[in-house]
């Protein structure tokens, strides 16, 4: 019994003609220098052509990063959102705190007038 998984039988693995075995992969036209030729004798030209079939599980990966592209924009608009709050809630507290310390400087120079005026 061996541990590798056979998947050459496996119907919900594409996995084209590698799994097909070496009849197909003999039937794959073969690519040279030489414009695609397999030889100087070959009559018939074989040219890759490409597949615009489009699967549903890439279509469904593709809605998927979609949204997930989407919602990670909005989420950073949020986060956004919030640190403008935040910045500006703290900007309103540093100007509360700025009044209340000259406030406080203010009567420290009062009182130290009045200490002056105590002494003489």
């Amino acid at each position: 019994m061996s541990s590798k998984p056979n998947i050459e039988n496996s119907p919900n693995v594409p996995c084209g003609p590698l799994c097909d075995g070496p009849e197909a992969i003999a039937q794959m036209p073969a690519i040279t220098s030489a414009g695609g030729r397999a030889g100087a004798g070959q009559m018939n030209e074989q040219s890759w052509r490409f597949n615009r079939q489009i699967s549903v599980s890439v279509l469904v990966q593709l809605v998927l990063l979609a949204s997930l592209i989407v919602g990670s924009w909005v989420n950073l608009q949020r986060q956004l959102d919030l640190l403008q709050r935040d910045v500006t809630y703290l900007c309103e507290c540093q100007k509360n705190v700025e009044r209340k310390l000259e406030l406080l400087h203010e009567k420290s120079i009062s009182y130290e007038y009045r200490l002056r005026a105590v002494e003489k």
